[in-house]
């Protein structure tokens, strides 16, 4: 990467690059933000950095991308970069190689290589494995065994810890001992949508840098200057569809087609539209009942909350023309004729409850809530919200 190929965050790439010119760069920094705005892929540009063959002292333009170091570190190899997430509790169990090659070590080391190939394919996905307890002692035990050594041929190793805030308690305070004496030649990057939940201590021995969320200026004015193929009305809805959200961009912008209209997003869209249209139609409702039970047992948990998403957008276009019959700019202007029908039939929905409790589900999606259980709230309360307008 370089820092060109950062979304946003402009003050904070300067703060860091200041830092970097000046000597000034702290042992311990706390990258704190919405999901999604970024946080991880600059610490990695960071990592790229320090250890790049060719930046030199050029730290405006940020790493090369190509070096052999770049490389590494792109495919988590680099010696120098360690990377942790919530782990299962099987990748660490001690033991000789015969244990390791058991079923359940086998099976969990393929679920862990599977979300680094993820992480490799959308750098702003945040890896962690859902049988995970959080971020293990034994993680930070073999990052206090590493803190030992010297970097191989760079000026720093680097330690970034994804999603800080899931370290079990036990592995919080060991790395507090880790930060009180920090080696010299160790940089410590923490990453964390919910910076509250860490240890005051570990805090306090941060330098916290708080990103924000992606604005929708930022996001277009780079997908048009690095992706020009993809343009209105797919621009526009992949801009609004993501919410300032980079994962959801990033897996917008590679789920996409040759054909526009035939996007997976787009696909998504038309489904949950169909889905609206069959829970609003007395006839039909079975139908959507039948809909909903489908979504989720086959949807995955990240085209689930594309789904909803898809439906909060639509009910904010419904939204801004039921009070300007004349308001432009639509999340989906591709279909205006049918927001123009849906606010003309529903002129009495209270949009801001609707949207509330479809901001409820993503939320309730995300974390991991039973996919079933949260289709069916949505769609029963959607439909009295509808019906009572």
């Amino acid at each position: 990467m370089s820092w060109k190929n950062i979304i946003g965050q402009q003050q904070q790439i300067h703060v860091l690059q200041k830092a970097l010119e000046t000597g000034r760069f702290a042992h311990a920094y706390l990258f704190t933000g919405p999901e999604g705005s970024g946080k991880e892929s600059v610490a990695f540009e960071i990592a790229s950095l320090l250890n790049c063959r060719n930046s030199g002292q050029n730290n405006q333009a940020g790493s090369c991308g190509t070096c052999p170091d770049c490389m590494q570190i792109g495919s988590f190899m680099h010696p120098n970069i360690e990377y942790l997430f919530p782990v299962e509790s099987a990748l660490l169990d001690p033991g000789d190689s015969a244990k390791k090659e058991n079923k359940r070590f086998t099976e969990a080391k393929e679920r862990y290589d599977a979300l680094l190939e993820k992480k490799q394919q959308n750098p702003y996905f945040a890896p962690a494995m859902e049988r995970s307890m959080g971020i293990l002692t034994e993680q930070i035990i073999t990052l206090q065994h590493k803190a030992l050594f010297m970097p191989n041929e760079g000026s720093k190793k680097l330690f970034i810890i994804s999603q800080a805030e899931r370290l079990h308690p036990s592995a919080a305070n060991k790395l507090l001992k880790l930060l009180e004496e920090p080696p010299a030649h160790v940089v410590f990057i923490l990453v964390s949508s919910r910076p509250e939940t860490l240890l005051p201590t570990i805090r306090s021995r941060c330098q916290v840098l708080r990103f924000s969320r992606v604005t929708s200026k930022e996001l277009r004015l780079w997908l048009q200057t690095n992706r020009p193929e993809i343009v209105d009305p797919e621009l526009s809805f992949i801009v609004s569809f993501s919410r300032g959200n980079l994962r959801l961009a990033w897996e917008l912008i590679n789920n996409r087609s040759e054909n526009p209209s035939e996007t997976a997003t787009i696909l998504l869209r038309n489904q949950a539209l169909d889905f609206l249209r069959h829970l609003l139609t007395p006839s039909r409702f079975h139908e959507a009942i039948i809909s909903c039970e489908q979504n989720a047992k086959n949807l995955s948990r990240s085209d689930l909350t594309l789904f909803l998403a898809a439906l909060l957008l639509f009910f904010q276009d419904a939204n801004h023309r039921r009070i300007n019959p004349d308001f432009q700019e639509l999340n989906n202007p591709d279909i205006s004729d049918a927001v123009n029908r849906f606010a003309k039939n529903f002129p009495n929905t209270d949009f801001f409850q609707i949207s509330t409790i479809a901001e409820d589900a993503i939320r309730a999606i995300e974390r991991n809530a039973n996919p079933l259980l949260v289709m069916a709230s949505f769609t029963a309360e959607i439909k009295a919200l509808l019906l009572r307008a």
